[in-house]
């Protein structure tokens, strides 16, 4: 564990990828502040250029560049926790937490990047508590080579959870010691524009690297077998187009396209390969909404191998980590194969600078394809933001996806108990269309099997100067798919839904004080009957006060519950002082 550690600290203190989430249980504290506005750098076979670059890329209700601003804080902190468990037991526990961190944050003109770094150390008090350490954070940056053509585009994850019996990630209150599963993700790439006479030529290339480290046990439910926790992932994603606007050749738009994705996860060797290649025309129905369409070709294949099997029993073999050892020798099997005529219609309007939609649908993966958002922004610290999505991965890949929508300078949302991030990041401003600031519905499970994810999430935030509010929401979908014969072969056509709502409220009192509070709840519903459903629900407060102008005190109360059909429920609270040292 400590070697992944060591990893993580110096790949997020790199710079190479600097931004973590409106958490679904975090709190906002005065000295983790760091904010900023946005840019996207996603793609798939139905988006669409044409908004980007009618507008020039700026987000919804941007405002004018300011000239370059650095502000990087390193910070101590020194903390006295004491834990009750409610329920199944109750026990009351102790620790003392050392951690040191930083917030940092870039805003420029050509670039713009956010960082928040946090490493603990937990010493138990007592002979029913264990020492532990942890790191966790968010970076995301967007940095130019050469302006408005060629950017590296990066971002990086590193959150704690706890796994529950049907693979799903909840918080409990537990995530440390042998419950604790440490979820790891960075991605990094060059993201190209430019134009060729009237026509416009966008390019981006990401490589991705995706970690879980999981606990020593995950509990299950008497007769089921044992959940097969993602273990890491290397993605590959690139795409480039070539168009004109409406109007610059002829009354219409046209483009061409084409992309390729493909994940490789080391549980059986699984491997998701997409490759895509479309036209799309942009009709003009007036100067802000554009109807849009198009039509291609898309080949999508799901492979994987079996499990070394027991000569005697002929079950499969576990390894020390828990995983099913790989049958190297064994052939690849193809859980899915798809390939033939994918196309989609649809809206894109921008009455204003601070409203953009985008709703299409289509038909993608052998079914019919919804995908699209919203972005209205109000005034400058206000927004809205919605999006719809629907992609075949696996965690790694949905986790790359949900690091490259998000905003580049944001405010860092933390949980004064646990110091995690979690949840939604809480934008510094605005976020663009097609940005979503919420990582929940990626987090929602460490299943190893690739799958099919649809759903939909949605925030609203506003960050005034005395009071910070804001509530998110969001539902997904998963539809596992694995190959025959196999021995993920029962979890072909399991679907796992997720609903998840968060919300919180933190402002100042007077010049020195300050609090927050948030209330979170996730509903998991397993498609497994064994493993049967789980929820999680929990709300925290938290109030703060400047000693000086670098030393600020921090006590802070919290409960958390997970409610479970096969396994018994957990229930804590938790009450923590602190002081922090900002330099």
């Amino acid at each position: 564990m400590a070697s992944h550690h060591k990893f993580l600290i110096a790949l997020l203190g790199s710079g190479a990828a600097l931004a973590l989430p409106l958490a679904a249980q975090a709190q906002t504290l005065a000295y983790g502040d760091v904010s900023g506005g946005g840019s996207r750098s996603s793609a798939s076979p139905g988006d669409s250029d044409e908004a980007s670059e009618d507008n020039g890329g700026d987000a919804v209700g941007s405002r004018p560049r300011r000239e370059k601003r650095v502000k990087v804080t390193p910070y101590i902190e020194a903390q006295q926790v004491a834990f009750a468990e409610i329920s199944p037991g109750n026990e009351v526990l102790t620790y003392s937490v050392l951690s040191a961190g930083v917030d940092a944050a870039i805003a420029g003109r050509n670039n713009s990047a956010s960082l928040s770094l946090r490493y603990e150390r937990r010493f138990g008090w007592g002979n029913n508590t264990t020492d532990s350490d942890a790191v966790s954070g968010l970076a995301r940056a967007s940095m130019a080579v050469v302006p408005r053509t060629l950017t590296i585009e990066a971002g990086a994850l590193a959150a704690r959870t706890s796994v529950e019996n049907n693979g799903a990630a909840m918080t409990s209150g537990l995530e440390f010691g042998d419950s604790v599963t440490q979820i790891y993700s960075v991605y990094a790439g060059p993201s190209l524009t430019t134009n060729a006479g009237a026509v416009a030529i966008t390019g981006s290339y990401r490589l991705g690297y995706t970690r879980v480290e999981s606990p020593n046990a995950v509990p299950v439910a008497p007769g089921q077998p044992a959940i097969d926790v993602f273990n890491d992932s290397v993605t590959h994603n690139a795409a480039v187009r070539a168009g004109v606007k409406p109007g610059d050749v002829l009354p219409v738009g046209l483009g061409v396209g084409a992309g390729y994705n493909r994940e490789d996860i080391s549980n059986l060797d699984q491997r998701v390969e997409d490759r895509w290649v479309r036209g799309d025309v942009t009709v003009p129905v007036t100067d802000q909404l554009h109807v849009v369409g198009g039509v291609g070709y898309e080949k999508v294949r799901v492979s994987s191998r079996d499990a070394v099997r027991d000569p005697v029993t002929g079950n499969p073999v576990i390894g020390s980590d828990g995983r099913y050892v790989t049958d190297k020798t064994a052939p690849r099997t193809i859980a899915y194969d798809a390939d033939g005529l994918i196309w989609d219609a649809g809206v894109i309007w921008r009455p204003s600078r601070r409203t953009a939609l985008e709703a299409h649908v289509g038909r993608r993966y052998g079914s019919t394809s919804y995908y699209g958002s919203f972005a209205y922004a109000p005034d400058a610290r206000s927004s809205i933001n919605v999006s719809v999505y629907d992609s075949i991965n696996g965690i790694g890949g949905q986790l790359n996806n949900a690091l490259a929508a998000l905003p580049t300078e944001f405010e860092a949302v933390r949980n004064p108990l646990t110091g995690s991030l979690n949840g939604c990041v809480q934008a510094g401003g605005t976020v663009a269309a097609g940005q979503s600031p919420c990582l929940s519905s990626a987090l929602a499970s460490v299943r190893s099997s690739v799958f099919r994810s649809r759903g939909v999430m949605a925030s609203y935030s506003v960050s005034g100067t005395r009071l910070q509010y804001g509530f998110g929401g969001g539902y997904d979908r998963r539809k596992f798919i694995a190959a025959p014969g196999t021995v993920l072969a029962a979890a072909n056509g399991v679907i796992d839904e997720n609903v998840w709502v968060a919300a919180y409220l933190s402002g100042r009192i007077d010049r020195n004080s300050g609090f927050s509070t948030n209330i979170y709840a996730n509903w998991y519903q397993s498609g497994e009957a064994l493993a049967g459903d789980v929820s999680g629900i929990g709300a925290s407060a938290a109030y703060y006060r400047n000693l000086t102008s670098k030393l600020t005190a921090t006590a802070a109360v919290g409960v958390d519950g997970v409610k479970r059909e096969t396994l018994e429920d957990i229930w804590s609270a938790q009450a923590m002082v602190g002081l922090r040292y900002s330099f």
